[in-house]
This record gives C-alpha cells, sequence and structure tokens, in this order.
C-alpha cells in the first residue's frame, strides 16, 4: 500500500468511527425513548459510555497489539479534548452556552476528581492493578450517587427485560456500527504505529494529540449538530459521562493488559491542563453556569498550547 494511499484509508477510518458511532447512538437513543429511560441517564451513562466506544475499541487494539501506551494517550487526551475543545467549540460557535449538567457541588467537585485521577495515578510512569481496580470502583460510586439522586430508571428494571418496544433492527443497526467501529480501529491504531517509527515519534504522542481527537468524533458530531439546531442550552451530561467512561475504561484495561501499566512518557504537565481544564470547567459552572464565547476563546487557546507543547516534546523523544 502506497502512503498516499495509506493515508487516505487513515483518514477514511475516522470518519467511519464518526458514522459508525452515530449509528450507535441514534439506534440506542431510539430504543431508550421507546423503554422510557430517565433522559439524565441517557445522557450521562449511555451517551457518555456509547460515545466512548471508539476509545474503548482503540484501546482493546493497543492491547492485542501490546501497546498500552496507545490507550493511555487516547484516554487522557479525550478528556483535554472534550473540556478544552469541545465545549469550547460550542462557547465559540454558538454565542455562549450554559451548562445545565443538573449536578449539586459536591457531586460536581467528585466527578471531576473522578475524570482527572486517570491522569493522576499515572504521573509515576505506572499503573498497577490496585489503581485500576480503585478507579472502576470510583465510577461505581459517583454511578451509584447520580443515578440515587437522579434515578437511572423511570421504570421497574424487569419490565425492561420484557419489553418488546425495540426491535431486531434497532439491534441490529447497534451491532452493525460497532463493528465499524472496532474494524476502523484496528487500522488506526496499526497505522498509527507505522506513522511513530516512520517518523521517530512515540506512539503515545501520536495518541493523545491524533488519536485522541479523532476517537472524540461522536462527542463532535454531537455540539456541531447542537449548533446548527440553533439550541443555546446544550445538556453536558453525554460530555460528562463520556470524560467519567475514559476513567472506568482506564481501569478495565489495566486490568486486561495482565493487571499493570508501565511507560516511559512524562505525565506531569498533561496531567497539569486536565486539572486546569475541568478547574476553569467548575468555575464556569458554580459562578454564571454558562461559558462565554471570550472564555470560550481562552478555553480553546489552551487547548492549542496543549498541543504545541506535546508536539515539541515528542519531536524530542
Amino acid at each position: 500500500m502506497s502512503t498516499a494511499t495509506s493515508i487516505f484509508f487513515y483518514i477514511f477510518s475516522f470518519v467511519a468511527i464518526w458514522l459508525g458511532a452515530g449509528l450507535i447512538i441514534k439506534s440506542v437513543d431510539k430504543i431508550a425513548k421507546k423503554l422510557r429511560l430517565s433522559s439524565f441517564a441517557v445522557s450521562f451513562f449511555i451517551l457518555g459510555i456509547l460515545t466512548s466506544i471508539p476509545e474503548a475499541a482503540v484501546s482493546i487494539n493497543s492491547l492485542l497489539d501490546h501497546k498500552p501506551e496507545i490507550f493511555v494517550g487516547t484516554l487522557l487526551g479525550g478528556t483535554i479534548v472534550i473540556f478544552l475543545l469541545i465545549i469550547p467549540i460550542l462557547a465559540i460557535l454558538g454565542k455562549g452556552v450554559r451548562l445545565n449538567h443538573d449536578l449539586d457541588n459536591k457531586t460536581l467537585i467528585s466527578l471531576l476528581a473522578l475524570i482527572a485521577s486517570p491522569g493522576l495515578i499515572i504521573i509515576d510512569h505506572k499503573v498497577t492493578s490496585l489503581e485500576g481496580v480503585l478507579l472502576i470502583i470510583f465510577y461505581a460510586v459517583i454511578f451509584y450517587i447520580i443515578q440515587k439522586k437522579h434515578g437511572v430508571l423511570e421504570k421497574n428494571p424487569s419490565e425492561i427485560l420484557t419489553s418488546k418496544t425495540y426491535t431486531f433492527l434497532d439491534i441490529a443497526k447497534v451491532a452493525f456500527g460497532i463493528g465499524i467501529v472496532f474494524v476502523s480501529s484496528q487500522f488506526i491504531v496499526s497505522q498509527t504505529l507505522r506513522y511513530a517509527e516512520i517518523l521517530k515519534i512515540s506512539a503515545f504522542y501520536i495518541s493523545l494529540l491524533v488519536l485522541s481527537l479523532g476517537a472524540n468524533l461522536p462527542e463532535l458530531s454531537i455540539a456541531v449538530s447542537a449548533i446548527f439546531s440553533g439550541k443555546k442550552e446544550i445538556a453536558f451530561g453525554d460530555y460528562l459521562g463520556s470524560a467519567a467512561a475514559n476513567t472506568l475504561f482506564f481501569g478495565v484495561f489495566t486490568l486486561l493488559n495482565d493487571g499493570q501499566v508501565f511507560t516511559f512518557n512524562s505525565f506531569l504537565v498533561t496531567f497539569l491542563f486536565i486539572v486546569l481544564g475541568l478547574s476553569l470547567f467548575y468555575y464556569f459552572s458554580k459562578s454564571k453556569k454558562d461559558i462565554s464565547r471570550e472564555e470560550g476563546i481562552a478555553l480553546l487557546c489552551m487547548y492549542f498550547g496543549f498541543v504545541i507543547y506535546e508536539t515539541t516534546k515528542g519531536m524530542y523523544h
């Protein structure tokens, strides 16, 4: 395969992930509405996890290729993409955006701590099986706290199992979408390793900057759809849920990788960017409950600063 052809299919694979994830999201959203699931549950738990399927697919394929640094970079970079790129784009193009996450102060702080935790535990260049388990437990605790207040389901779970409102076609679309995402991600991982070798750049840095952006195309598509639909108030449950799901996947894939992950890359500055982005999100959320266009521009500039820093650092590793 020529270089030009390889690059074409590399880009096309990201488009395929966008289309596959979109098919999954639309189908499951249709099923959720028929089953009358809680709107917050659909936004945070269901859409949050589904929009993270590309990250999960990339992570699984990176483990199969014995390259855990790819899933580390993809999941950490995903959090930065959500809070320093996607949400700012909403604020800039949407002329400001309200933060309607409907969480109390204590729960929001706990949730943001959950999102930041993978960046903290990887600072020492390793993640143990115990830390992986703790990440999963942390997510489960947040899940319990949020569902206890908002209610994950508005009807008895036994009714869902016996419900006939969803069809074979709905389920088939979900399965087909997942298949597209996994096949595309497998090609993306293999080509990322190839480009990293050609460019003599660590696969981690490509994952942190490129794969994290590509894997968050579903979240970006939701943002674009919201802008074109003219909605001023955006439900942030899917973005918060997606970032939280990254922590869950981080713990799960650590256990799948023989219970530990080792890397030689430095994560301190990456962690600082994550903390700064989450801190600003918290400040905007609790002060004015919105992000203005100017604040969105400031956050976006921070993202470009992160990209420049990591790109420069990657060239010398």
